[in-house]
This record gives structure tokens, sequence and C-alpha cells, in this order.
């Protein structure tokens, strides 16, 4: 795969395409940023199936696992709604401790080749967020170089064999693999207000999990995150994406 430098000029994401597969860890993560850009692409007709790879059952500190699952997989579907996601599936990985190897590879080939994406969106796995200075979650830097490798994967017809015999055909359709919110960005996506509304909505889906999160101003955490990545990009609002072309 090739990536595009980080000292390359802001470009825009290239939106010739009609199927996103969007794969991201945990109920939530497409909603910080990313989830307005999905909306301005199903608006303009573009297709966009997402792929949760936990449930999120570990992420709030007052809900039982058992009970935290099912309400996080609820908000998430409201969620995709939103912005207009025609699919939201869940994978059976445990939150909070995912793991690089086979089954997390073979698992994310088999949903690129059962979805067969014309390319593939993605939260940032880098150690840190751009603008940031926490350190990011585990799950999320275990998350970006598996589901690389797995594109990679999913063209090999000689790995996971056994997929050929449940129907699923290699797929080398995925032209590029976009992750957002990453420090080192190289594209960036322009929104309208109605997409940033969008996108403000689809967090707002999130309403247990938001509760639990002591003075966190959604709205205005997004629009600013909007205003400063289109100041990078030179448009009034944009989301940013760091990627790798296949």
């Amino acid at each position: 795969m090739a990536q595009t430098t980080k000292n390359s000029a802001p470009r825009p994401l290239p939106e010739d395409w009609g199927r996103a597969l969007a794969v991201v860890a945990h109920p939530d993560d497409l909603e910080f940023g990313v989830s307005s850009a999905i909306h301005r692409w199903t608006v303009r007709g573009k297709e966009v199936v997402e792929l949760l790879v936990t449930q999120g059952e570990a992420g709030i500190d007052s809900l039982d696992p058992a009970a935290c699952a099912p309400l996080r997989m609820a908000e998430q579907r409201a969620s995709a709604a939103a912005v207009g996601a025609s699919t939201v599936e869940f994978l059976d990985f445990p939150d909070g401790t995912l793991e690089y190897g086979l089954p997390l590879r073979r698992a994310l080939a088999g949903a690129i080749r059962r979805h067969r994406p014309d390319v593939i969106i993605s939260l940032n796995f880098r150690e840190h967020f751009a603008g940031g200075s926490g350190f990011n979650h585990a799950d999320h830097r275990v998350l970006g170089p598996a589901l690389l490798d797995a594109v990679r994967d999913a063209d090999n017809r000689w790995v996971f064999t056994e997929q050929l015999a449940e129907g699923l055909e290699p797929w080398r359709g995925v032209r590029f693999v976009a992750f957002g919110a990453a420090p080192e960005a190289t594209h960036f996506v322009e929104l309208g207000e109605d997409d940033l509304a969008a996108g403000i909505a689809s967090l707002d889906a999130h309403e247990v999990y938001l509760a639990n999160l002591d003075g966190f101003d959604q709205r205005t955490f997004l629009r600013e995150g909007a205003v400063r990545s289109g100041a990078w990009a030179g448009v009034p609002l944009a989301t940013s994406f760091e990627v790798f072309e296949t």
C-alpha cells in the first residue's frame, strides 16, 4: 500500500466510488467526526455499511457488560440512521482487550469479501489523535494494522481459504483505506452545515454513553474540530483523514 506523505498539501478525499465499509472498534468511534462525512456521502447516493468489531460492552463503568452491550448496539443503530448508513453489523471481539492476530484478520477479510467495498473508512490507529496529547485506546491501535493487513488478505485467494467454501470470493476492489482524526492527516472531506448537524445528531444518539462522560459538550467538540480541520484544508468546515492507497 502507498501512503500520501505528511508533507503533501491537503487534498480532497476522492469521492468517485459507490460503496464504503466503515470499520471501527466500538460504538461511538465513527461519531467523533467521521459520521459527518458519512452523511455527506449517503445524501449523494453512496452506500455506507458500518462494521463494529466489538459491541462496546466495556465502555460504561456504571453498567455491567451484559446490560451495556445491547444498549450500545441500539445506540449505534440509531446513530447510523442519523447519517444514512444502510447497514450496521457487529462482530463479537472483546471490548478493551482486542488483540492483533489471525482471528481478527480473518473476520475482517471475511467482511471485506462479503461487502466488496470500493473504499474502507476507519478511525486513527496512531498513538495520539490530531490535536490531542492523550494515548490512543489499545483497541484502536490494534485494529488499524489488522484492517490494513485484512485488505491484502481479502485479495489473496490462498489466505483464509475456508472462506471460499462459504462462497466468499477474493476481493481486490478496495482503492484506499482512510483513517479519521489522524495526527498526520493527508486528505480532507469538506462538510456542509447539514453534514455537521447530522454528525452531531449521530453522536447525540449515544445518549447513555455520553451521560457517563462528565461535562463533555459534544456539539462544541465536533464544531471546533470541523472548523480546525477546515482551516487546515482551506475550507469552512471539514473532517480529516490519513489515507493508505491500495
